[in-house]
Order: C-alpha cells, then structure tokens, then sequence
C-alpha cells in the first residue's frame, strides 16, 4: 500500500522521466554506487549489478568518465541503469525519448524492447503514439487523468473503426470500371486514382486510367477475395494489395471525441436534473 508501505513501494519500482536529473559531477560508476548504497544493497551485489547493468546499455568504456560530457541519450541510458539498479519489479517511463535526436532515441527504444522480455511491468508515458504502437503490450488512453481507452493496439485500431480501407496497385490500367466493382456487396466508396501521385488522390473513373484502386469493407475476408477474382478474370495485372486499419491516432482522436461527447451529455443532465429540483420556498417575516 503506498501510503502504509511506502518504502516498500520505493523498493519495488524505478523511475526515468524526460529529464534525467543526474549527479553529473559524479563519475558513471561512483553514481550507480551511491544510488545501490541508498537501496541497502551489499558493495559485492552492487559491483556486480553495476557491471551488468554498464555492459547492457554498452556504458562500460565510460564508466569512469563524469556525466557533465554525456549526450542526452547517453545520460538516458544511465538515468536507466539508476532505476534498474535495485530490480524494480514496475518501472515508469514519462517520455524517456523526448528531446533525444532520432539515432538516441531509436537507441532507447531497443533498450526497452530488450527490458520488456525481463520479468517486470514497464509503464511508458508518451505523447508519440507511434512509439505506443511500437512498444506496448497495452494502450491506454487518458483524458483529464481518467483512462478513457484501453486495450492492445490492435483491439483499439479495430474498435475505432469497423472497416479496413483496401489498395490494390496495377502494373497497367485497371480493366474494370466502378460500376462492376461496385456490385460487390460490401465495397464501401470505391474510387480510382493514379499510384504515383496517391496524396492527390484525384479520382478517376474511366477504363485505361487508373493505376490504382481503393475501397473499404467492414468484410475484407469475404470481399477481398471477391474483387480480386474479378480483377484476375479480367486479365488485370494486380502487383500489390494492402489492407489498412485504423491506426493509433486514429483511435485517439476518436477517443477525445467520445469523451468530449460524454461530458456534453453529462453537462446537459445536471443541468436539467438542477431545473426539474423545485427550490424551497423562503420563510416570511413577521
């Protein structure tokens, strides 16, 4: 219990925030000393879980360098051997990679993937919903810190939306016109537009145009089968199908909007609960 037991608490997790907060006059392993000291652990226990923890995060040729030199992804990686230290059995990430350039934070990142596979619970706070996807077992949305989501990345992506938006890329124009695509039960807006420039997108609809197809279905296990049948048995020349799902942002988004939606609906029930409450009326005087 935290507040009973909050040593205890203290013992059982580690910490790493975007800001590193390191003794940087002190050297890499004088640091992690202190830090093992701190936690009661015995020197022999310490110098060799600091040695562990240096070869890790690939520290070792700089352990007895001051930190006041270090790159930020470098104080990221001892910020995270100081949290390890005491194998934590939770440890929370508040945007460990924000500020880092992208070869220090794609650096952390592997470092985590490689934490995740030990035996502890790893709870990562981000605003990079890529990194989320990436990284996490589970997601969970917040909103005024309440959690107004939560799943696995894939569940999330599939509840925000019923559909899959479909692609199908054609090595010459595709022979079929959106009137027979579109007697397919279950194609969702199809429409034509040339590959090369797909953040156009201007829709085509005539034959020997199109170079590319695009529809969503709530049934692409039913109707993708279906399309391609037809494309093939009109000698189309199909070079590539990708299916695309909602993705993170997506989901936050939809989310934000649930939730906005919410509190309008509970606003507008509180205010009517308020008039439908006849007031008392007042005493007279006299």
């Amino acid at each position: 219990d935290i507040h009973r037991e909050p040593d205890a608490v203290r013992a059982r997790i580690g910490l790493v925030t975007d800001v590193p907060g390191l003794y940087e006059q002190m050297k890499v392993t004088a640091y992690l000393n202190h830090f093992g000291s701190i936690y009661g652990i015995p020197a022999a226990e310490r110098t060799r879980r600091i040695d562990v923890l240096l070869e890790l995060f690939e520290l070792d040729t700089r352990r007895n360098e001051k930190m006041a030199g270090f790159s930020k992804g470098m104080k990221q990686k001892v910020a995270l051997a100081r949290a390890l230290i005491h194998e934590p059995t939770v440890l929370f990430l508040d945007e460990p990679t924000a500020g880092l350039d992208p070869l220090a934070a794609r650096t952390v990142r592997e470092l985590i993937v490689r934490l995740k596979h030990s035996s502890r619970s790893i709870i990562l706070c981000t605003h990079d919903l890529d990194e989320a996807e990436r990284l996490a077992d589970q997601v969970a949305i917040m909103r005024q810190g309440r959690i107004v989501a939560c799943d696995t990345p894939t569940a999330l992506r599939k509840a925000a939306s019923g559909e899959v938006k479909v692609r199908v890329e054609f090595a010459e124009a595709c022979p079929l016109s959106l009137e027979e695509l579109q007697t397919v039960q279950g194609v969702n807006t199809p429409h034509f537009f040339d590959a090369a420039y797909a953040d156009q997108a201007s829709s085509l609809d005539g034959h020997g145009q199109a170079m590319a197809l695009e529809y969503s279905t709530a049934q692409p296990k039913v109707v993708n089968p279906q399309i391609l049948t037809r494309l093939i048995a009109a000698s189309a020349q199909v070079i590539s199908v990708v299916c695309e799902t909602s993705s993170l942002e997506d989901v936050y988004a939809s989310a934000m909007d649930m939730s906005n939606n919410q509190q309008a609906d509970d606003a507008t029930s509180l205010s009517e609960a308020k008039r439908a409450v006849p007031s008392e009326p007042s005493e007279r005087k006299g």
